[in-house]
C-alpha cells in the first residue's frame, strides 16, 4: 500500500464515518483508479454550492453529468 491509499482510505474513514467499511473501501478504489476524475467532480460541486445550489442538489447534477465516466470506471478491474 502506498502512502497515498494510505492518506485515502484514513480520510475516507474519517469523512465516511457512518457508511459500511465495504462501500468506503469501494469508493477509495474507484479513486485510486481515476484520481482526476474525481478531483474534476469535486471541484465543479464546489463552483455549484459557490453558486448557490444546495450540496445535494449540486452533488447529484454533477453525478448525472459524468455517469458514463464513472460507469466505466467502476466495470474496470
Amino acid at each position: 500500500m502506498s502512502f497515498q491509499s494510505f492518506l485515502l482510505n484514513q480520510y475516507a474513514k474519517w469523512k465516511m464515518k457512518g457508511v459500511p467499511k465495504e462501500q468506503r473501501e469501494q469508493m477509495t478504489a474507484l479513486v485510486t483508479k481515476d484520481p482526476q476524475l474525481f478531483k474534476k467532480i469535486g471541484e465543479e460541486i464546489e463552483r455549484r454550492k459557490k453558486g448557490g445550489e444546495s450540496e445535494m442538489k449540486a452533488s447529484m447534477e454533477v453525478m448525472k453529468k459524468y455517469r458514463a465516466e464513472l460507469s466505466v470506471l467502476m466495470q474496470k478491474k
